[in-house]
């Protein structure tokens, strides 16, 4: 991403947190693993089509979100940076253009997700920001809703004795 006017970033980002009452790993599971994030990303209504999830750094996340009226919106996304239950760095190569950083914090049995986007520029912040504020809280509502129906990997196991 082509920054301009680096130490200023208040103009240029919208922010949001949530406390997920679930442990870190799997809140990390929930936004790391495509058969997870494709139920819950996007804004209340829309679904996903996912063409290409390289969860590594330098890796491509191409999908199409399909919005409730039919459109349909094209994303190309690059993984930048990837710190296993801390943080991920997100380019969105589409129009607009933003750095995604997701940061993941251990709360002890519950996981405090901040999530920043940065754009280009002030005036592309600002003409997007109508639709993004709503679009970025309903996507973490979607994803708090998801974490909540995950089980625990060892919910489904049965314990034997002699």
């Amino acid at each position: 991403m082509t920054a301009t006017n680096q130490t200023n970033v208040e103009d240029r980002e919208l922010v949001s947190t949530r406390v997920f009452a679930a442990p870190l790993h799997l809140v990390w599971q929930a936004w790391s693993e495509p058969e997870h994030v494709v139920h819950w990303w996007g804004p209340r209504g829309f679904t996903n089509t996912f063409h290409e999830f390289d969860f590594t750094p330098g890796g491509a996340w191409r999908f199409v979100m399909h919005g409730p009226d039919g459109t349909n919106y094209e994303n190309e996304n690059r993984f930048v940076e990837i710190v296993k239950h801390e943080r991920l760095v997100i380019d969105h190569l589409s129009m607009p253009r933003f750095r995604a950083t997701v940061i993941f914090e251990d709360l002890g049995g519950k996981t405090r997700i901040t999530f920043r986007q940065l754009f280009e520029s002030a005036e592309t912040c600002n003409k997007v920001k109508s639709y993004a504020v709503p679009g970025l809280e309903q996507t973490l509502d979607r994803a708090m809703e998801h974490v909540a129906g995950m089980k625990p990997a060892s919910a489904g196991r049965r314990q034997v004795s002699d």
